[in-house]
């Protein structure tokens, strides 16, 4: 009897198992957080740098004030891999409802547009001898 009922479970639970797990496996992750703090501190002026020599591959992302909670400390500029057709916008912070807001650095496809590169191959336009050729890497 007692196998009996272990095998109607173990069947019972290969039968569920599926039913169970595939939910988890088609959802998308839902763990993005974006944390918006205000402080009443504006950032202090910003650190002069000296912006080192141009690394083939690599992308210079400056330096900014950060918030740790009490205080601004000072994030050091550092180099970044390169992204083809992309544009790194600093960090910056902004003045907005009542207080300050650090808005994060990120890579942008528009500014690199704007810089002057149409077919997004790494390659300025004034550099490019067919600008428009996005077939072209």
């Amino acid at each position: 009897m007692t196998k009996r009922r272990f095998l109607t479970a173990l069947a019972a639970a290969a039968i569920s198992t599926p039913a169970l797990i595939a939910p988890a496996l088609v959802t998308p992750a839902a763990a993005q957080v974006d944390l918006n703090v205000m402080i009443g501190t504006p950032p202090p002026a910003p650190r002069y740098e000296v912006v080192p020599a141009p690394r083939s591959g690599y992308v210079w992302a400056p330096g900014y004030w950060n918030w740790d909670g009490h205080r601004h400390v000072w994030a050091a500029g550092h180099w970044l891999p390169e992204r083809r057709g992309y544009a790194w916008v600093p960090d910056r912070w902004t003045q907005g409802n009542g207080g300050w807001h650090r808005v994060p650095g990120y890579w942008d496809r528009r500014e690199a547009r704007a810089m002057g590169d149409r077919d997004h191959d790494g390659v300025p336009n004034a550099y490019d001898r067919r600008p428009d050729n996005p077939y072209r890497h």
